[in-house]
């Protein structure tokens, strides 16, 4: 007999079975997102503020993905779909935060260029300690991501991996897994792409001091060339930002296609 003193219990009597499990499998495919995907696991959001958004979300999807899935009520099994669920939302969350990273590390490259990398800051979105221009492109990208929508994106692109893979359904691994690979490989090739603009033209700079120094060597090329450095690469920097937030909306949205398409059943 139930013990309906049991908060469990209670839980299992007044919304049933089928209802409590739902909730508790969508819960695991949306957790990840709050653990990897821009913005959503940002330090800046209280962890109690993301888990609430966390179970609001399950609780509005659960009904809706569970529609017409009988789902198996032993522990075994539970447990089994438990852990498929986290990681697909995994997956999910992963290629989206591949994203940010290479604007991260966009960031941090021009930092090496322009010489910002000798004074590290707390970065406020992850914690963790990363020059002046890293930590400023990880900003601009989460106000871009705002700006575009990307959040009302991700939510919806995690709603439709239901209809690329159910409750009761499992992914290709190896489709996850070549994905996943993929996703951190293009993490290099993306921040080239954000950054080279700014990289040529630091390049070009050291090349003509480096001209200028064998012309005149009575000139200190050291204490003139840093503050053209820095004067060259902020300029290019707020020149490329439009660029920037250009690419950011166009990659999160193949991003998100992407991801969707590594989750095909196998």
């Amino acid at each position: 007999m139930t013990d309906l003193r049991d908060p469990a219990s209670q839980l299992i009597a007044q919304f049933g079975e089928q209802h409590v499990v739902a909730f508790f499998l969508v819960l695991a495919r949306v957790s990840p997102l709050f653990v990897l995907a821009p913005l959503f696991s940002s330090r800046m959001v209280p962890a109690r503020v993301r888990g609430i958004i966390a179970v609001a979300l399950a609780i509005g999807l659960s009904p809706v993905v569970g529609r017409g899935d009988t789902l198996p009520l032993d522990v075994l099994s539970i447990g089994e779909l438990l852990g498929k669920e986290v990681l697909v939302g995994a997956a999910f969350a992963f290629a989206l935060g591949a994203l940010f990273a290479a604007v991260t590390v966009a960031g941090g490259f021009i930092d090496t260029m322009i010489g910002f990398s000798y004074g590290g800051l707390v970065d406020p979105l992850n914690g963790n300690q990363s020059a002046v221009l890293s930590t400023a492109y990880g900003m601009i990208g989460v106000l871009v991501f705002i700006a575009i929508g990307g959040d009302t994106w991700v939510i919806q692109g995690l709603a439709r991996t239901y209809d690329v893979v159910g409750l009761t359904e499992y992914p290709s691994l190896a489709r996850m897994v070549g994905g996943a690979g993929t996703a951190f490989v293009s993490i290099f090739g993306s921040a080239i792409q954000i950054a080279g603009p700014v990289i040529l033209a630091l390049t070009l700079t050291d090349a003509a001091f480096g001209v200028v120094s064998r012309v005149v060597p009575q000139l200190n090329v050291f204490q003139v060339g840093f503050p053209a450095k820095v004067v060259v690469g902020l300029l290019l920097v707020g020149a490329t930002m439009p660029f920037v937030a250009g690419w950011l909306a166009t990659e999160l949205q193949r991003d998100v296609g992407a991801a969707l398409d590594t989750l095909r059943v196998g």
